[in-house]
């Protein structure tokens, strides 16, 4: 098992995520394709998700100081470098023979974050060994969804405790697949010789009893509720997040609980197709946890694509954002290289629209930074 990535380099043709993503497709079968890409049902939430933040504009102000700018940002008690994180992802093995590895070099050598999927392809600990091989990486959190077993799933929090990681993220918004139409077109299924390495060793759910739902009477049993994350609370010492909320009364319950922060999140259109996208429910949850005083951190996943993303992401009230896809295209074409330019890109697109609005500090920009429109 490798622990140093293969270096390699990102074809001159590659200038943009969108670059990035044209590329992966050709290099991908459609088997990966069907899985890294595609959404639930219509994809109407996958492809409103990109719209919304092209569909907000920015109200720049001009002659403003900048010298001395910068993009650091405080988040749990860190500073980050710039305020991007790599969102939890399964199975990248099956994008880069890397995986992971590839993926936590690149994070920590950026300076970013990253949330490492329970179901990813590589053992926990070796990616937390990765992660770590840079002194100046940033945060480093393990995404967590809730076994039938919950012995099984004190036993992983132990091992993400033990190796380093530094914030649950437990995911509220996916107890069960969404209808994943490409996926089902291409009959997906995982190449030989990866799976969720993490889950080996887990019993089996109790069989279904005949006419019984398979969905009801078996896999939503195990579905978490507000109990259990007060149960997980309980579990550790470590911050826990949310990831999945998209309502505002469920963003004043989890504030309620004191949970450690909460990601806006519709799993990238992934699940129930339809819902809001991100942008528009990140403004509505900023609302109305700033009008009742919770000063919780948020952050914010699904459709980032460029720096003017995640400088409009920031002025309706994150903390930082998590990007998913284009750190898999940027795998897919060029391993460690390839997720560093990706990350690289956005950083510098956030500090030239950060320049070309008059934002010297990301402190900056809040929502008169963005044009008024209704939501």
């Amino acid at each position: 098992m490798r622990t140093v990535p293969v270096l390699q380099a990102v074809p001159d043709s590659i200038v943009n995520l969108a670059d990035h993503e044209a590329h992966a497709r050709a290099r991908l079968d459609d088997n990966a394709w069907a899985y890294f890409a595609g959404g639930a049902a219509d994809e109407i939430s996958l492809t409103a998700n990109r719209k919304a933040w092209d569909g907000l504009a920015l109200w720049p102000r001009v002659l403003r100081p900048l010298a001395g700018g910068h993009t650091r940002v405080q988040l749990l008690g860190r500073e980050l470098a710039c305020p991007l994180l790599v969102a939890p992802m399964a199975y990248q093995c099956m994008a880069h023979a890397d995986g992971e590895l590839a993926t936590a070099h690149a994070a920590a050598a950026l300076g970013a974050g990253l949330v490492l999927s329970t179901q990813a392809s590589l053992p926990l600990e070796q990616v937390a060994d990765a992660m770590r091989s840079s002194a100046g990486h940033g945060p480093l959190w393990f995404q967590l969804y809730l076994q039938h077993d919950r012995g099984f799933t004190r036993q992983l929090i132990a091992r993400a405790e033990a190796a380093g990681y530094e914030a649950l993220v437990l995911t509220v918004d996916a107890p069960a697949n969404g209808a994943r139409d490409r996926e089902r077109r291409a009959h997906f299924r995982l190449p030989p010789g990866i799976s969720a390495v993490n889950l080996q060793g887990m019993a089996m759910a109790p069989a279904v009893a005949p006419g019984s739902s398979a969905l009801f009477d078996s896999l939503l049993r195990s579905a978490p509720t507000w109990e259990d994350v007060a149960w997980l609370q309980e579990q550790t010492c470590l911050p826990v997040l949310l990831k999945g909320v998209l309502h505002p009364q469920d963003a004043l319950q989890a504030a309620r609980l004191g949970v450690g922060g909460l990601i806006v999140s519709n799993h990238g259109g992934r699940t129930l197709d339809t819902v809001p996208a991100t942008a528009t429910a990140l403004r509505q949850v900023s609302r109305v946890l700033q009008a009742q005083g919770h000063g919780l951190p948020l952050l914010v996943d699904g459709g980032i694509r460029r720096g003017t993303d995640v400088l409009k992401a920031m002025a309706l009230g994150a903390s930082a954002v998590l990007v998913g896809r284009p750190v898999v295209w940027g795998l897919v074409n060029a391993g460690a290289a390839g997720v560093a330019h990706v990350l690289r890109l956005l950083r510098d697109e956030l500090e030239i629209a950060m320049a070309l609005s008059g934002c010297a500090r990301l402190a900056d920009a809040g929502p008169q930074l963005l044009q008024a429109q209704e939501d």
